[in-house]
């Protein structure tokens, strides 16, 4: 994988290397997340159904830490699998552009994999589980909510993975 091809100090190889920085793009992402999601008017109506159809419990019943418990490690199991996409796209799309060995095709197009998964995982796997009033009534606004935070999740990874390249490469 061209992504982190410095040698790196623990002996780790590099995929390993790669999930973490993955990991660790995703969670700061999903950081990122936090800001936009305070100022829409669904708040973090998301977070909160996520736990809830993890925990098996109505959302209305799920509290504010647990939500962003889940909401942070979704963000790093996020980064992982944007890591796993760059580490396939990179072997197919040339790389016309580079950045400290990171191909920006093979980039962007690894974090829209990611920004069009978590987008429909959600919507279409977890919301409807969640049922309820809250599916009923909110579903388009928070569907909507989530589309523009994984816009944001996205955008975040786009910019943060280049900066972590080049300040390890």
């Amino acid at each position: 994988m061209r992504v982190l091809s410095a040698p790196v100090a623990a002996g780790l190889p590099d995929m390993t290397t790669a999930l973490a920085a993955g990991a660790l793009a995703g969670l700061l992402a999903a950081v990122v997340m936090d800001w936009p999601m305070s100022r829409q008017p669904e708040g973090f109506t998301p977070a909160y159904i996520a736990t809830g159809v993890l925990a098996r419990t109505p959302h209305e019943n799920v509290r504010f830490r647990d939500a962003m418990i889940v909401h942070h490690l979704a963000g790093g199991l996020a980064g992982v699998l944007y890591a796993v996409a760059l580490t396939v796209v990179d072997r197919v799309v040339p790389a016309v552009i580079t950045v400290g060995g990171l191909n920006l095709l093979a980039h962007v197009l690894s974090a829209s994999i990611v920004v069009a998964f978590i987008y429909g995982f959600f919507a279409h796997f977890v919301l409807p589980r969640a049922g309820g009033q809250s599916y009923e009534e909110e579903a388009t606004a928070v569907r909507g909510q989530w589309l523009r935070s994984a816009l944001v999740f996205g955008v975040t990874l786009v910019v943060v993975v280049p900066l972590v390249v080049v300040s390890v490469g």
